[in-house]
């Protein structure tokens, strides 16, 4: 008695498709797992808000030219308890922040520490002169760009303008 012709293709198709399912089932368990999740890393050193702290102090430097290897924008030479911190608050403070910051000013900072090419730096997420509070980051440490209130002026100045030109055309 002959064999069908298709038992052939049907035994060679289910051992394929059995080799399969094998490797499929055998890969994952080789592969590797996270051992322990870390903070969140974007185009700057990585912030961790589990560790924050907040150091009082008055600032010695200012630091507004940037080195190379450091993170960008400016900072701030704080003499604290510790001795003195290299406190990063970036490139996007306000023109009137940047003028209350000079040699000897009190300083309120809260923030992170973070090694960038083995240095340690404060990563300010909020920075506290005479009283003002400065949010310079987000609670996951992306910096924040600060919006100065630009001075307006009254309604009725603008509208003479317009009546002194003759109207609007």
């Amino acid at each position: 008695m002959r064999c069908p012709r298709f038992t052939k293709p049907t035994r060679m198709v289910a051992g394929l498709l059995a080799a399969l399912l094998f490797a499929i089932l055998t890969v994952p368990l080789g592969a590797e797992t996270v051992s322990t999740p870390r903070a969140g890393h974007g185009f700057g050193p990585a912030y961790d808000s589990a560790h924050e702290i907040t150091l009082t102090g008055d600032i010695q430097q200012v630091v507004t030219r940037h080195v190379a290897g450091t993170p960008g924008g400016m900072h701030l030479m704080v003499a604290g308890p510790q001795g003195i911190v290299d406190a990063h608050v970036g490139p996007f403070l306000s023109k009137e922040t940047k003028e209350a910051l000079h040699t000897g000013t009190p300083v309120q900072i809260v923030g992170a520490m973070a090694t960038v090419r083995g240095k340690n730096y404060l990563m300010v997420r909020e920075l506290n002169i005479g009283g003002n509070t400065i949010t310079v980051r987000s609670e996951h440490g992306f910096l924040r760009r600060v919006h100065t209130n630009h001075v307006q002026r009254p309604s009725s100045e603008k509208k003479a303008g317009v009546e002194t030109n003759g109207g609007a055309r």
